[in-house]
């Protein structure tokens, strides 16, 4: 839905991560937003610190939509979004309940936006994962030189009406406006645009910095004070798909933002094309993000866009994010090293490239804790090749899906029993040794019970 915003209020009802998703779009519209909420989570929290939104701490009445424009139930409480829905009904006011198609006036589109050209995707509520999928065909579709050329567009529009008389000239202007909407003058607008550029870069304009910032394991109060700075300050960020709704909706809303992500061996982009993006943004941009869901060192191929833009001579950054293994670790309780049962950990990814073949885990010692990354799309070939490496078949196994985020899942299973195991979605990883087990507690007095016994041999060995 189009529509000017600009000082007028709407009303948003609910303070967690499905409200925190609907507000940066109204803050970008200019509109004054009340949040109606017992509590609110940190992101909006910061909001209302920053005086960007106002908030009401308390349970919602009818009457809070007193001089609304528009309202948005942003609940997971079908109840409280439905008596919002008829609230808004009875005062004439449009309502959107997120994911409740029967209590909506409107639906949020999936929108691609370049400057003031914005391109609406909408489903009528049926399946926003298409319009999500839509809306990516688009963007690469669209680049970000239309949001200049619409300017240029419409300067033109402007000098046309104000040198002619609009009656007489009407049909000449028409066509005229037709033309330079054409294709075929959009790509003289980018030749053109990309030869000032490059002479403004003959003439000693700095290139920007490209930040890799790990995006942590979906938890957005585990950022680090950097990487939200960063987010707030970005000219242009570019992220994968894994990272979480709520430390999206931290980004700017003055920053353009693309996802170039990939999801169960599915390219949006080839590595290669993002290295191309990184280079190419750094030439015009200041503050050019690279958001990385976990830590960026850690199986993010970081090295290769490292590589890329140290070769262009671009200045790059990395701002280290809480790797999913801690997350993962923290999420299922447990410490991935303990002086009593494992002494070092393994990093090591099940998905890896076709001329490094597999990790030889023959290697692994008892003491090791091994941190797999992903598993894959189904943990029977893990659990073959755990088998093949000699593990035992009651090691301990955790797996730990999504950690840190309100999706998160732990279950605990063991190298015999993990075949049989459901896969749990993604990201998820496995933490495989004696540290991952319910009863570690049992492991380590039996460790130091046997450790005792020793001590008292070797005591009367000597006596």
């Amino acid at each position: 839905m189009f529509v000017k915003l600009s000082g007028r209020l709407v009303v948003v009802v609910g303070g967690g991560s499905i409200a925190a998703g609907k507000i940066p779009g109204l803050l970008q519209a200019q509109a004054r937003v009340r949040v109606i909420a017992p509590q609110i989570n940190s992101q909006i929290e910061e909001w209302v610190r920053s005086g960007a939104i106002q908030w009401v701490a308390k349970e919602f009445l009818p009457a809070d939509l007193q001089g609304a424009h528009l309202v948005v139930a942003a609940t997971s409480l079908s109840a409280v979004n439905s008596a919002v829905f008829q609230a808004a009904e009875a005062r004439g006011i449009f309502c959107n309940a997120v994911d409740d198609i029967s209590n909506c006036h409107f639906y949020y589109g999936s929108i691609v936006q370049r400057g003031d050209l914005q391109i609406a995707i909408s489903t009528n509520g049926k399946s926003p994962a298409l319009a999500q999928r839509l809306r990516k065909e688009l963007e690469q579709q669209y680049s970000a030189d239309y949001a200049d050329w619409l300017d240029a567009l419409g300067q033109a529009r402007e000098q046309l009406r104000a040198a002619s008389d609009r009656k007489e000239n009407f049909e000449n202007n028409k066509a005229i406006l037709h033309h330079l909407a054409s294709r075929e003058m959009f790509s003289r607008f980018v030749r053109s645009k990309a030869r000032q550029s490059a002479e403004k870069s003959s003439l000693g304009r700095k290139p920007g910095t490209v930040y890799l910032v790990g995006a942590g394991s979906g938890d957005p109060e585990l950022l680090t004070l950097k990487a939200a700075r960063l987010l707030e300050c970005a000219d242009i960020v570019l992220h994968d798909s894994l990272v979480s709704a709520e430390i999206l909706a931290m980004i700017s809303p003055r920053a353009e933002i693309i996802d170039v992500g990939k999801r169960a061996g599915r390219k949006l982009l080839t590595q290669d094309e993002i290295n191309s993006l990184l280079v190419s943004y750094a030439q015009n941009r200041t503050t050019v993000v690279r958001l990385k869901g976990g830590d960026p060192s850690m199986f993010g191929r970081a090295a290769e866009e490292l590589e890329a833009l140290r070769r262009a001579n671009i200045s790059c950054e990395i701002v280290p994010g809480i790797s999913a293994a801690l997350g993962a670790a923290a999420a299922a309780g447990i410490s991935l090293t303990d002086r009593r049962v494992a002494s070092q950990v393994l990093f090591s990814t099940f998905s890896r490239s076709p001329e490094h073949g597999h990790l030889k885990w023959s290697q692994l010692t008892a003491d090791t804790t091994l941190v797999l990354y992903m598993p894959g799309s189904d943990y029977r070939e893990v659990a073959e090749r755990l088998h093949d490496a000699g593990l035992p078949a009651d090691l301990p196994v955790v797996i730990v899906s999504r950690a840190t985020q309100p999706e998160q899942h732990v279950r605990w299973t063991s190298v015999g029993s993990l075949a049989a195991e459901e896969k749990l979605p993604a990201p998820s990883l496995l933490i495989i040794g004696r540290v991952a087990s319910h009863h570690i507690a049992e492991i380590s007095a039996s460790f130091w019970a046997a450790a005792k016994t020793e001590s008292l041999r070797q005591i009367e060995s000597i006596v």
